[in-house]
């Protein structure tokens, strides 16, 4: 906490301090220096007015400098900061919707109703027994 304070400007340590995710944020601190990572040059990093995290609404703020701050300290110092989240390109084609192979026929809509075999209304069972 205190070389995030010496580091950052006061508004920005608090907001980082303050978060939920702050618990995460100081393990991936320690462990940058656990591997005798500079800390202070990853910091300075977003801490220049012009970082891209400070654009946008006041309500994401937080987010945004999380984001900022875990990018900053993953992504080599001789590397720039990437400006928006990373894309992971095997599960974004694990979740696309689109197909390339077209001889495949699409099947056709189940007819059964959506709703789960519990849920389904059905009619009342017939009465059993004698019928006056």
């Amino acid at each position: 906490m205190s070389q995030v304070n010496e580091d950052l400007p006061q508004r920005d340590a608090a907001l980082l301090v303050s978060s939920r995710q702050w618990p995460a944020l100081a393990h991936r601190m320690h462990h940058t220096t656990q591997q005798n990572g500079p800390l202070a040059a990853h910091l300075a990093r977003i801490a220049p007015d012009t970082a891209s995290w400070r654009t946008g609404p006041p309500s994401g703020i937080t987010a945004r400098l999380l984001l900022a701050a875990h990018h900053a300290l993953t992504t080599p110092l001789d590397q720039p900061l990437p400006t928006g989240p990373r894309v992971s390109t095997t599960a974004a084609r694990s979740r696309s919707t689109t197909t390339t192979d077209t001889a495949t026929p699409k099947q056709p809509a189940p007819t059964e109703p959506a709703a789960p075999a519990h849920r389904r209304t059905t009619a009342p069972a017939p009465r059993q027994g004698r019928g006056r």
